[in-house]
């Protein structure tokens, strides 16, 4: 399956790593590393992921990094990497209402 990244999804790694950064530039680099990495394996198994419970969507998912939260939904033969946020917060569909395909869903 073909992944891509939402621009919601590009602009919140770019917002964590600059958070990270503002201590430690190099933690920075290597946690938006990390979290692009794992975002990877769901193109191959899209269904390993759990079912994002407040959405309750079978097609929008969710795998973990630590206290990330990466959000994808399945989308033909594709993977659409929504939004990636820390998992303490709830992700309510009003979170992913800004991208088209979200929209749509």
């Amino acid at each position: 399956m073909k992944l891509r990244w939402a621009a919601r999804a590009r602009s919140d790694i770019k917002e964590i790593g600059r958070f990270i950064a503002r201590d430690r530039p190099a933690a920075a680099r290597g946690w938006v590393a990390r979290l692009q990495d794992r975002a990877r394996p769901a193109a191959r198994t899209p269904r390993a992921g759990r079912v994002v419970p407040e959405i309750g969507d079978p097609e929008v998912r969710e795998v973990l990094v630590e206290h990330y939260r990466i959000v994808y939904r399945i989308r033909g033969k594709a993977i659409e990497i929504l939004t990636v946020f820390e998992g303490h917060r709830l992700l309510r569909r009003t979170d992913l209402a800004g991208d088209d395909s979200a929209a749509r869903g």
